[in-house]
């Protein structure tokens, strides 16, 4: 499983006196298995472009070709795109709408068509997947859940459609803290067990690189960089012109090397930087 895009292009109100490039060429590779992060301000064209990835909008011109089919012809089902590609939008929770979580999960697979020993099958699964009790959760109203459970209901009846690509809008938006960890190690477990490629849009600085192999940087409809976390957090300059940060730890490295403590500052992780700073320290005392 892979992603291909190339040249795509979307304009909004094309023809109009009002209208607005939201992206413009495109281009880039996402590899099997790989967990990638989108970045960019309000206006960049970070969702334009993940409604792309499962047909929700279709190009201006260019392509997307996920596992040798390209999704943008007109002859390509619908529902094999969706089969395929996941989209968790931010605030999933306000689209349920069952009586049950058994059949709010289960709505998706039985819209594929699924006999009902498979439907029971994915919804089980992707329960378990989301780290909830079958037994305990699945008889009861998902609007009398926490935000977090509802959250992760949520979640699980995207992937109860057993999607190769999921990809999540700010998935974290709105939850506490305590509870915005748990759902990004749960999205990284839900990866590790799959194996899917995992698409991640942020505006957290942090969880990106914590998370994501590749990063994708967005401005203005262009692409700006793609590259490795570590490609893109070294061009911190780059970054800052856009309105753009970089992670809260690099940019404590950075503080500590302008005030002589002699460090690596292309560090973006806490334990790795915590170690270098040990390291450091032990150096200045000998």
């Amino acid at each position: 499983m892979s992603i291909q895009i190339k040249e795509l292009t979307h304009i909004y109100n094309e023809g109009l006196p009002y209208e607005s490039h939201a992206l413009n060429s495109i281009s880039f590779e996402v590899a099997d298995g790989e967990f990638m992060g989108i970045i960019g301000h309000t206006g960049s064209g970070k969702s334009t472009l993940i409604q792309h990835l499962n047909g929700l909008l279709k190009p201006k011109s260019g392509s997307i070709v996920i596992n040798g089919t390209d999704i943008t012809k007109g002859s390509v089902p619908m529902r094999d795109i969706r089969r395929k590609v996941g989209l968790v939008f931010q605030y999933p929770e306000y689209q349920l709408f069952e009586e049950t979580v058994y059949k709010d999960v289960a709505f998706g697979p039985r819209n594929l068509g699924l006999p009902d020993d498979e439907v029971d099958q994915c919804v089980r699964e992707a329960i378990a997947l989301v780290g909830l009790d079958f037994s305990e959760i699945s008889e009861r109203s998902p609007f009398e859940l926490s935000g977090g459970q509802k959250r992760r209901v949520a979640i699980a009846g995207v992937i109860s459609m057993k999607p190769d690509v999921l990809i999540l809008d700010e998935p974290t938006a709105g939850l506490d803290p305590k509870t915005h960890k748990d759902i990004l190690r749960m999205i990284q477990e839900i990866h590790q067990t799959t194996g899917n490629i995992v698409i991640l849009v942020s505006h957290n600085m942090t969880d990106i690189a914590h998370y994501c192999e590749k990063i994708l940087v967005l401005e203005k409809g262009e692409m700006l960089m793609y590259g490795t976390a570590e490609e893109v957090f070294r061009q911190k300059d780059k970054l800052f012109l856009s309105g753009l940060d970089i992670p809260p730890v690099m940019d404590f490295m950075h503080k500590l090397a302008e005030h002589g403590l002699n460090v690596k500052t292309q560090l973006f992780r806490a334990d790795e930087a915590m170690d270098e700073i040990v390291r450091a320290l032990k150096r200045e005392a000998i």
